[in-house]
């Protein structure tokens, strides 16, 4: 499996996402924004995912363990890292999950929340991905997507949205993120796809697919010509080049006027 990554912030403040591939492993992270409330933790979401990815990696380097086994040892491994932070505090330092391991002729695949992973076959494309987070609390969505970005009465419906998606955060009644505890493990959507099956695929966070889903700006098709063209770098520009000109979110409303980006293309 050949995989090429990129990642790049969305603004001015420090990456949320990451991104790290291997010949049988393709990972990517997406941080859960704080949207400027406490969480408990000193370090920070960019600390948090850059242990998370490291520890995932390693333990996914064993072939016998199985997906969400390696996630809940990694999310074991870096709760241990910080125990003096409340890891209890429901805005604990969180991320989305999409991973890609190749098993001689198999591809096996994990996702927690909406971090997708697209499937180039032979006759078209698939893509996985967990939205469970979209069904959590769509009256305080819509009222942030009503403001523009960078405006006071934007920033606090994100804040009252985020403040209340945290209540419902890896909870049977909301949604599963990768956070302190390993249990979330247990909630990923996983399966097994045989290689032969595939061209390509492509390990995105939403930063990344949304050109496709949120913009409607590319199809898949149109995504996977620019991956290989110009690979992840390529797909990144494009979705950058299509925010500049909505910069305030009046035509695709949204979070913040740029969200981070990572991209695993794997090609074989």
């Amino acid at each position: 499996m050949r995989v090429a990554i990129d990642t790049r912030p969305g603004g001015s403040t420090p990456n949320e996402d990451w991104v790290a591939g291997t010949p049988n492993l393709a990972i990517v992270l997406d941080g859960l924004s704080t949207a400027g409330l406490t969480t408990g933790c000193r370090h920070g979401v960019p600390w948090y995912v850059v242990r998370l990815g490291s520890h995932l990696v390693a333990a996914l380097a064993d072939p016998e363990r199985s997906l969400p086994e390696g996630l809940a040892v990694a999310l074991e491994n870096v709760a241990a890292m910080h125990p003096e932070c409340d890891l209890a505090n429901p805005g604990t330092p969180s991320a989305t999950v999409a991973v890609l391991r190749q098993q001689q002729g198999t591809l096996e695949h994990l996702v927690l929340a909406d971090s997708p992973i697209v499937f180039e076959g032979h006759q078209g494309y698939s893509v996985i991905t967990d939205l469970r987070v979209d069904e959590v609390l769509p009256d305080l969505r819509a009222e942030v997507e009503q403001h523009e970005t960078h405006t006071p009465q934007h920033r606090e419906a994100l804040q009252r949205f985020v403040r209340a998606q945290r209540q419902t955060r890896n909870t049977p009644d909301g949604y599963w993120v990768a956070a302190a505890s390993p249990d979330a493990a247990g909630h990923a959507v996983t399966g097994i796809t045989q290689v032969d099956d595939v061209r390509a695929a492509a390990v995105l966070s939403d930063g990344a697919s949304r050109l496709v889903t949120e913009y409607g700006m590319a199809t898949w098709s149109e995504v996977f010509d620019m991956l290989r063209a110009g690979g992840p770098h390529e797909l990144i520009n494009s979705v950058r080049k299509v925010e500049a000109t909505d910069p305030t979110g009046r035509r695709w409303p949204r979070y913040k006027s740029g969200d981070d980006a990572a991209v695993a293309f794997c090609q074989w």
